[in-house]
């Protein structure tokens, strides 16, 4: 599933991670055949010709014209009933009805559908990437996970699944020539109300780089820049929000924003989702906070790294794994690169922060076993 809540109490030790970082279609069978049928227009129970004994005069042999003559009226009837046959085909053909394919939509987030709605929570992480071939190869071969091609607005999209379920989204967008621009994951937070988070937001300083709409399956969304210039998305998912349940490996698990003002734009968010916002322990002089709803956290907000403090904001995901060191391995095996080495989480977990080849951020989080997953201020 996707992005899940971590209980608070565990939280507490992810606000420094990402401080190194700058960064089928519808068809139809023909149900019956249309020969069997015809056998019995012929009187026969079966499809095989009855086998028949020429006739004899007291027990003589046919002589040689009897015998072409009885042998040509049995290619006769053969031919006759071959040629009927045929032609009841084509007409049965020609009467199915004519369904045209559709095209696919996007997963729902949840099947069957939720009255669960979290909302601040993470529910989807989207990458937008120049090749679709290239991403897939590598998360398929990182994490397992499989692949749903479709059309998404007039683009290529891919949806990956995990076990079967919904993980993320990759959307291809192409770059113009003589363009540069890197891929990189979009961080969804649930709504209940889009556009109503749209004015809100837009009221409190963010900007709107795409305007709500509504995907079919999937919900409506809108993306926005928070008013330090992070770029995130809102959706109202018309199926339901994912449970708040640990991730397990190969799942999103956590996330969190580089700022330059971690507070204001704490309370920025605070105000658009309703956030609970705890002070967490930091070096002297940095602010780390969590923002926390219906009891679990959702995400951290971290000043920018100290070698890139006037660097773009951005928000960073993480994704569960058993073991960092050795998917950190895997991800350089793998064309990508390793931008903050394994190391320990204060909670005796491990983190690293990685790059897809065409140079996508995302986090790898190796999570204790013994921590509860039990809702704990």
């Amino acid at each position: 599933m996707p992005h899940n809540g971590v209980a608070l109490q565990q939280a507490t030790g992810l606000h420094w991670i990402c401080l190194a970082v700058g960064v089928a279609a519808p068809g139809f069978a023909i149900a019956q055949t249309v020969v069997a049928p015809l056998c019995k227009v012929h009187g026969m129970k079966t499809c095989h010709m009855k086998h028949t004994r020429p006739p004899s005069a007291a027990g003589n042999a046919l002589g040689p014209m009897q015998a072409r003559a009885f042998l040509h009226g049995i290619r006769l009837r053969s031919g006759q009933v071959l040629a009927t046959a045929l032609t009841a085909m084509a007409l049965a053909l020609s009467t199915l009805p004519t369904v045209e394919a559709q095209p696919l939509q996007p997963s729902a987030l949840v099947a069957p559908v939720s009255k669960e709605r979290h909302v601040g929570k993470v529910v989807l992480v989207q990458l937008v990437t120049p090749d679709l071939a290239v991403a897939k190869r590598f998360y398929g071969g990182l994490f397992g996970w499989r692949f749903r091609d479709l059309q998404l607005g007039g683009d290529d999209y891919s949806e990956a699944f995990l076990d079967g379920q919904f993980v993320a989204g990759l959307l291809h967008k192409a770059v113009a020539s003589g363009e540069r621009r890197q891929s990189s994951w979009l961080t969804f937070l649930s709504v209940a109300d889009v556009d109503a988070a749209r004015s809100l937001a837009v009221a409190h300083g963010a900007k709107v780089l795409l305007a709500p709409h509504t995907i079919p399956g999937r919900g409506r969304e809108a993306v926005l820049a928070d008013p330090q210039g992070a770029v995130f998305a809102v959706l109202a998912s018309s199926a339901g929000d994912p449970p708040d349940e640990m991730a397990d490996p190969g799942e999103w698990i956590w996330s969190s924003l580089s700022t330059p003002d971690p507070e204001a734009n704490a309370g920025f968010y605070q105000t658009l989702f309703g956030y609970e916002v705890f002070e967490l322990p930091a070096d002297e002089g940095a602010r780390h906070l969590m923002l926390a709803s219906d009891n679990y956290a959702r995400a951290s907000a971290n000043p920018l790294p100290s070698n890139r403090p006037d660097g773009r904001p951005y928000w960073l995901n993480y994704i569960h794994v058993e073991d960092v060191a050795a998917m950190s391995a895997k991800v350089i095996s793998l064309g990508g690169r390793v931008l903050v080495e394994p190391r320990m989480d204060r909670h005796g977990g491990k983190v690293a922060i990685v790059a897809d080849p065409l140079g996508a951020p995302f986090g790898l989080l190796e999570w204790p076993d013994e921590q509860s997953k039990e809702l704990t201020k």
